[in-house]
């Protein structure tokens, strides 16, 4: 069975995300929002398109990140009755155009984790741009593969099974740390990925909620410890490589 919804974390992204909801709702995708907390605004917005069919809401009492939103969307997800979730920032900067060929790919791979990486336009900050490198380099080694392209791009569906499973049973970054984490140790258990090149802009409501020292600290913990669970890995990694 192939089930497919959309799960859409937003804080504070009144300005965008009629625009992707619509985006969504035209590809006949199911859309899950995760109101992290957001101001009076954005959840007065939410609340109206709460109000449309195949649109779920979901209220966080707290502020839980961006990883913790889209962990709770999946054990939604789940609950009602979905098998795989296409995960979509709320700031319009994913190119919705590619939604389909994502689904697509999906149905074709169903067992597989079908991971964006993306393409940039001039509005990419350099300062992020040039991280993502050094990140590149860091979940190549942790993985001891050069098999995640890229492993920032939060545009990506996700076997709700074996993901479900994972964060379940591990403690995953719930926030800008996310994305990162929950691909390399997917790659650990042998998740197969499909990879597939999408535009990505920054961002459409000109609003981001990357903070520069805090989310660069807490990304190289999250590579650290990830380190350090490779080298107690490597030897499976290593042998699962072999035999293959």
């Amino acid at each position: 069975m192939h089930n497919p919804c959309a799960i859409v974390p937003v804080y504070n992204h009144e300005t965008a995300i009629t625009t992707v909801v619509e985006a969504l709702l035209a590809s006949n995708l199911p859309c899950i929002l995760v109101d992290d907390a957001s101001d009076k605004p954005c959840a007065k917005v939410l609340d109206q398109l709460a109000l449309r069919d195949k649109v779920f809401l979901i209220r966080l009492g707290a502020n839980q990140g961006k990883g913790g939103a889209v962990m709770t969307g999946m054990r939604e997800a789940s609950r009602l009755g979905f098998s795989h979730a296409l995960q979509v920032d709320a700031d319009g900067q994913h190119d919705l155009q590619d939604v389909q060929t994502f689904i697509e790919l999906s149905r074709a791979h169903p067992d597989a984790v079908i991971c964006g990486y993306p393409r940039y336009d001039a509005s990419v900050p350099k300062g992020r741009l040039y991280a993502r490198y050094l990140t590149h380099v860091m979940v190549w080694i942790n993985t001891l593969s050069l098999q995640i392209r890229d492993s920032m791009c939060g545009f990506r569906v996700y076997p709700l099974p074996p993901t479900l499973a994972l964060i379940d049973s591990a403690k995953i970054g719930k926030r800008m740390d996310f994305d990162s984490d929950i691909l390399v140790r997917l790659a650990w258990r042998n998740v197969p990925m499909q990879w597939l090149q999408t535009n990505v802009r920054y961002p459409l409501d000109g609003v981001s909620h990357f903070r520069l020292f805090y989310d660069n600290v807490l990304i190289t913990s999250m590579h650290t410890r990830l380190f350090f669970g490779m080298l107690l890995r490597a030897p499976v990694i290593l042998w699962r490589r072999w035999r293959a």
